[in-house]
């Protein structure tokens, strides 16, 4: 251990044990970040599917948030390790792209990563390991492309089919239960933006506001804009029709 001193006279301590540490290198050090991984996974692994069971996050504040919604959970975690935030990373953008599956690409990444630790301890390079995870997804999406159907832009023929999605995916969702009212809004609020013709989808003109107090049978879709704003007075009328609205 040694003294020294910065350029304003304050000491500080080196020790010479940190120096002596050497750091992870080759094999082991792939195996650590692997798992890194796997410890997300399996903490992810519970909470996947219809039967998956909700998690209590409680915040260093002290708000409690139970949810079993993967990208919640992931958001809401507080990770160091480099390759556990990957992860977190990941579940980010299947959130931001897809909007569901955040769970299942955790724990799917977690299973590859378990397989490929098994091939590892049998002497196989990593990089041989990852041109074969690359070739084994070009097999996946050649599968799905084949097994894959074409929806008609016709809403009135598909509508049935894009309802049961909706309803599908809030099957593991904490409201599962009035996902029927639910699933309808989404697919309604959908193809209000939706270009069906270019198939893109504007989900920036869908704003979903909450309030507390009520039901979640009481949600409506509004066809329009929604200004949350108190009155200024209690004597303001609380309804007016055909009213004109100046924008400054």
């Amino acid at each position: 251990m040694s003294m020294v001193y910065d350029e304003y006279g304050r000491p500080f301590v080196i020790l010479k044990e940190q120096q002596a540490k050497s750091r992870i290198k080759g094999i082991d050090a792939t195996k650590s970040n692997i798992l890194a991984a796997r410890s997300i996974s399996s903490l992810m692994r519970s909470s996947l599917g219809p039967k998956g069971m909700d998690k209590m996050l409680v915040s260093p504040d002290g708000d409690v948030t139970i949810t079993n919604d993967g990208a919640t959970i992931m958001a809401r975690m507080e990770v160091t390790h480099p390759v556990a935030k990957l992860l977190v990373e990941l579940s980010a953008s299947q959130d931001d792209e897809i909007g569901d599956g955040t769970t299942s690409v955790v724990v799917l990444a977690g299973a590859l990563l378990e397989q490929a630790e098994q091939l590892l301890n049998k002497g196989i390079h990593p990089v041989r390991i990852a041109s074969g995870l690359e070739k084994a997804t070009k097999v996946a999406c050649d599968k799905l492309d084949e097994i894959s159907e074409n929806l008609s832009t016709d809403k009135d023929e598909e509508q049935e089919i894009w309802l049961q999605t909706a309803k599908t995916t809030l099957n593991s969702k904490i409201l599962h239960a009035h996902r029927d009212v639910m699933a309808q809004i989404a697919v309604e609020a959908v193809l209000k933006v939706a270009d069906l013709e270019r198939k893109e989808v504007h989900l920036e003109q869908i704003r979903v506001e909450g309030k507390p107090g009520g039901s979640i049978e009481e949600t409506k879709l509004v066809n329009g804009i929604v200004i949350d704003k108190d009155i200024s007075h209690a004597q303001m009328p609380k309804v007016v029709k055909d009213a004109k609205i100046c924008i400054l």
